[in-house]
C-alpha cells in the first residue's frame, strides 16, 4: 500500500492487514460478508433502490465499478449502461459476481488492486464505488482520485459511499483495520486533487451531492453511512475569486469553519442568519406547519432553524447547503440533537435532482444572494413543491442603481447577485407562484443589526477570549458597515412568501 511515504513499512503493514481482513471475510462470498452485517439482506433490499436513485443518467454510458464485490450493483448498472468494467481485489467475490452477472455481454470482470490499477484516459463516463476508500490510506485515495480524473471523460461523474466515524455492521471481527474518516475528511481529500494532462486544462472534482443513506437511518438509526456524487470539472480560478470552485470560495472565505463559529456566536446557537432564533420563530409561524409535512431548507447553514421546525412542529426537514463546512457542522449538531426528522446534504440547489412534488415548504434564509439566475432557481422550487406548497425566503437585496462605490465594491468582493425586493417578487410570479408577497424589511433588518451589535459589544471580553481581538473588531466593523449601507439606501433586506397553486379540477 502506498501512502504519503511510498514504500514505508507502515504502509506495507496496512496493506497486509487489509488483505488478511478481506481474506477472512470473503470465504463464502455472501451478502452478509460483503456488508459485514447480519441484517444484510434487509439492508441491501432497502438501500439498493435508494442508492440507484442518486446516480446520474447512465443510458449508453461507459461505467467503471471499483470494489464491485459480489455484484450487488453490477447487474443494475449493466441494465442501463453501454458497458460496465467491474473491478475487485478478492477472487472469490469476483467469481460470485461472474456467476450472478456473467450472462450479460456488456460487463468486463477484472481482478485488480485499485491502488495500482491503470486504465486508459477518457475511457469512462461514470465511476461507481461502494465501501472502498475506508480500506485505503489517505495517500492511496489521493493517487486514485487523480487517476480517476484522467479516466473520466469531461463532465463525468464519480459516486462513492463510505462508513464514516465508526463501525456500522454487527459482524464479529477478530481485528478491524477499517479507516473510519469523518465526512469532512473525504470532502477535503477528494476536492483537493487536481489532474492536468498535456492536452487539456486543469481538472478537479466538485461535490454535487453528499448525504446520509436513509436505509441505515430507518433500519439502524445510523447516520454515519454517507454517500457522495462528484463531477469532473475544469478548474476556473478567475470565475471563483481565485479559488478552483465556488464551493472552495465559500468554504475558504466567508464560510470558513472559524468564520461560521464566529457568526454563530453573534446570531445564537445553531444560527448563521439574520436574527437567529427570534426571526426564525416569527417566519416559521407564518407557515402554519403541521406534523408529517416535509420542508426543504435551501442554504440551511448549521441547522438551527431545521432543528427548531422539527422539534416544535414535528415536520421532516431536509437541509441543503453548498458549503461543506456548514453541512459538516450541521451533521455534528444532528448527532447531538439525536433526531431522525432532520437530514443534511451538501448540494448545489441549482443542480441537485429532487423528486417533483415532494415538499410542502421551501424555506431559505439569506442564501440566494449567491445565485445568479434566481428565476431558474425559483422554477426548481416550484417543481419541488406539492400543489398548494409554500415558499418563504429572506435575502439580501439592493436599492435602485446607481449604487455607491463602496456598496458596488462590497458586492463584487462577496460575489453577490442582488436585486430590489420588487424585482425579486416578479421572479416568483414569472415562474407561476401565486399570492406572492414581496416586502422590504430593511427597517426590521436595521433593528436586528443594532440588537446584535449591542450584544456583541456587551460580550467583548468573552468574545475576544473565545476568538480574538481581530475577530471582534471584524464583526463590529462589519455590522456598522451594514448599518451604513442600509442608511444610504444601497443595502436592503427582503421578505418573500408565495404559494404554488392547487391542482385545478374541472367539474364534469
Amino acid at each position: 500500500m502506498t501512502s504519503e511515504a511510498p514504500g514505508s513499512l507502515t504502509d506495507a503493514h496496512i496493506r497486509q492487514t487489509m488483505t488478511r481482513f478481506w481474506q477472512e471475510h470473503s470465504q463464502s462470498a455472501t451478502v452478509e460478508e460483503m456488508m459485514l452485517d447480519s441484517s444484510a439482506q434487509t439492508l441491501s433490499q432497502e438501500e439498493k433502490p435508494e442508492i440507484l436513485s442518486l446516480l446520474p443518467q447512465m443510458d449508453g454510458k461507459d461505467v467503471l465499478e471499483l470494489g464491485a464485490g459480489i455484484g450487488r450493483f453490477t447487474g443494475y448498472l449493466a441494465k442501463l449502461a453501454n458497458h460496465v468494467t467491474a473491478v475487485d481485489f478478492m477472487h472469490s467475490f469476483l467469481e460470485k459476481n461472474k456467476e450472478e452477472n456473467g450472462h450479460r455481454d456488456n460487463i468486463t470482470f477484472l481482478q485488480a488492486d485499485v491502488a495500482t490499477l491503470e486504465l486508459p484516459n477518457h475511457s469512462f463516463d461514470f465511476v461507481f464505488s461502494n465501501w472502498l476508500f475506508m480500506y485505503l490510506t489517505d495517500g492511496e485515495i489521493l493517487q486514485l482520485a487523480q487517476r480517476m480524473l484522467g479516466w473520466l471523460r469531461p463532465g463525468g461523474y464519480f459516486f462513492f459511499r463510505e462508513s464514516c466515524c465508526f463501525q456500522s455492521g454487527d459482524c464479529k471481527r477478530h481485528f478491524n483495520p477499517t479507516l473510519y474518516r469523518t465526512p469532512a475528511d473525504y470532502n477535503h481529500l477528494l476536492t483537493s486533487v487536481v489532474h492536468t494532462a498535456d492536452t487539456e486544462d486543469s481538472n478537479g472534482f466538485e461535490i454535487v451531492m453528499s448525504k446520509s443513506v436513509q436505509a441505515y437511518i430507518k433500519i439502524k438509526k445510523n447516520q454515519n453511512q454517507v454517500c457522495w456524487l462528484l463531477q469532473k470539472i475544469t478548474r476556473d480560478r478567475l470565475a471563483n475569486q481565485g479559488y478552483d470552485t465556488f464551493q472552495q470560495f465559500l468554504d475558504n472565505k466567508q464560510y470558513s469553519r472559524h468564520g461560521i463559529l464566529r457568526y454563530e456566536r453573534i446570531f445564537g446557537d445553531g444560527f448563521v442568519s439574520t436574527g437567529g432564533l427570534q426571526t426564525t420563530k416569527e417566519f416559521v409561524a407564518m407557515l402554519n406547519l403541521w406534523p408529517g409535512q416535509k420542508v426543504i431548507d435551501v442554504g440551511c447553514g448549521i441547522g438551527g432553524g431545521d432543528f427548531y421546525m422539527a422539534k416544535e412542529h414535528n415536520v421532516e426537514v431536509l437541509g441543503v447547503d453548498l458549503s461543506s463546512n456548514m453541512v459538516e457542522i450541521a451533521m455534528e449538531r444532528a448527532i447531538q440533537e439525536n433526531t431522525s426528522l432532520v437530514q443534511f446534504e451538501i448540494a448545489d440547489a441549482t443542480r441537485c435532482i429532487l423528486p417533483a412534488g415532494s415538499f410542502d415548504v421551501v424555506y431559505s434564509r439569506d442564501t440566494i444572494l449567491h445565485i445568479a439566475d434566481k428565476a431558474a432557481l425559483f422554477q426548481r422550487f416550484y417543481s419541488w413543491l406539492k400543489p398548494g406548497g409554500k415558499v418563504l425566503i429572506t435575502d439580501y437585496c439592493c436599492g435602485e442603481k446607481p449604487w455607491s462605490q463602496v456598496f458596488a465594491e462590497y458586492v463584487r468582493q462577496r460575489g453577490y447577485i442582488l436585486y430590489t425586493p420588487q424585482e425579486y417578487g416578479k421572479f416568483l410570479e414569472q415562474v407561476g407562484f401565486i399570492n406572492v408577497s414581496a416586502e422590504d424589511r430593511t427597517k426590521q433588518f436595521v433593528d436586528v443589526l443594532n440588537m446584535e451589535l449591542h450584544r456583541t459589544e456587551d460580550m467583548k471580553e468573552e468574545f475576544t477570549q473565545m476568538f480574538s481581538k481581530e475577530d471582534y473588531n471584524y464583526i463590529v466593523e462589519s455590522w456598522k458597515e451594514k448599518l451604513h449601507r442600509c442608511k444610504i439606501g444601497d443595502q436592503r433586506w427582503g421578505f418573500f412568501y408565495a404559494e404554488k397553486p392547487h391542482d385545478f379540477i374541472s367539474a364534469d
